[in-house]
């Protein structure tokens, strides 16, 4: 017994596993959530993905009352800056577009939180000072109805479609501002302008609303679109004729970050939120809705691992007017 003891003062101590302080970490969020009781997330999600999302989250946590407000990102943003003007703070947590979470953050808006989580999720899908981490991806992709379209004839590069024969037979929303915006840094602005010329002279079919663009693009009135990638994922398994190029150079990621209030009244509450949403039960559920989960490993059907993918930078909105009016100039809007 005496040479155990004695062992025991000569051995080192070891810091705790991860997964023991990560626990410690969640004890102490659950205690203030108690506290708290209610979090409130203003997000440009669907009302139904929401619904799905706060369900599992009140199965795990059912002390803490949800509340959400939904609009489009802008209006989001406009809803929190008004609110600020008059000093109020009635949100926990925020999940917008990226340009308007890096306005978010130069107006003093929200603040670091660094979940256990993020360690998990690449460079380029997290911010680099803990304001934010990326829950969910769509790819900007090129689309095909396969009946229009051979595979072996369809486009391997961006490059491709600027062939004469796809000439009035592409389509791409009319908004495509932050797709523009991330080709340009990926390529630098020269080659992207050039090629964005090229691109516009195809006499690109411009129409509002990605889904639209892949259901009419499935319905035949276009060969080809530039399509969100899990939305054709979803279209093919209801059969529709379609199919996207997984070989494209780059594969611009629209991001949709989360991040907590700076002043957030609820912040326990909003913190043990995001760790829920971010850990493998959180973005195994964002795949059931149908989305493309952001943390690795958990979408193993869109094989991100293979994709030369682009996260489209949320500091882009530094200088989003100027992306905006030269696609608009570009494109003959």
């Amino acid at each position: 017994m005496l040479f155990i003891l004695a062992l025991m003062l000569f051995l080192p101590i070891w810091p705790l596993p991860a997964c023991e302080a990560q626990d410690s970490h969640t004890v102490k969020l659950i205690d203030g959530a108690k506290k708290e009781g209610s979090l409130i997330w203003y997000t440009s999600t669907s009302v139904e993905d929401i619904k799905r999302i706060f369900d599992a989250f009140n199965k795990k946590y059912p002390f803490i009352k949800t509340e959400f407000y939904n609009a489009g990102s802008a209006r989001v943003f406009n809803r929190i800056l008004n609110e600020g003007r008059v000093g109020k703070v009635f949100f926990d947590v925020v999940a917008v577009r990226g340009v308007e979470t890096h306005q978010l953050i130069n107006g003093g808006f929200l603040q670091r939180y660094m979940s256990p989580e993020a360690s998990a999720y690449p460079q380029g899908f997290k911010d680099a000072r803990g304001y934010w981490v990326d829950y969910f991806d769509a790819y900007n992709i090129i689309a095909y109805n396969t009946k229009l379209v051979p595979k072996d004839q369809a486009p391997k590069s961006w490059e491709d479609l600027l062939d004469p024969k796809w000439k009035s037979k592409i389509s791409m929303d009319e908004e495509m501002y932050s797709w523009y915006a991330a080709i340009a840094v990926a390529w630098g602005r020269e080659r992207a302008q050039r090629y964005m010329r090229a691109l516009a002279k195809q006499d690109i079919q411009l129409r509002s609303g990605q889904t639209l663009i892949a259901q009419l693009m499935a319905a035949g009135e276009f060969h080809m679109g530039v399509a969100l990638a899990h939305r054709i994922e979803k279209m093919k398994e209801q059969g529709a004729p379609v199919e996207w190029v997984t070989t494209l150079d780059p594969v611009t990621v629209s991001l949709h970050p989360l991040a907590v209030a700076a002043k957030a009244p609820h912040a326990n509450s909003a913190k043990l939120f995001i760790d829920f949403l971010l850990s493998k039960e959180g973005q195994q559920l964002v795949l059931a809705i149908g989305r493309t989960p952001s943390r690795p490993g958990i979408d193993t059907k869109m094989q991100a691992k293979n994709l030369k993918l682009f996260p489209i930078a949320p500091e882009l909105g530094e200088h989003y007017n100027q992306y905006q009016k030269e696609f608009r100039e570009i494109f003959r809007q």
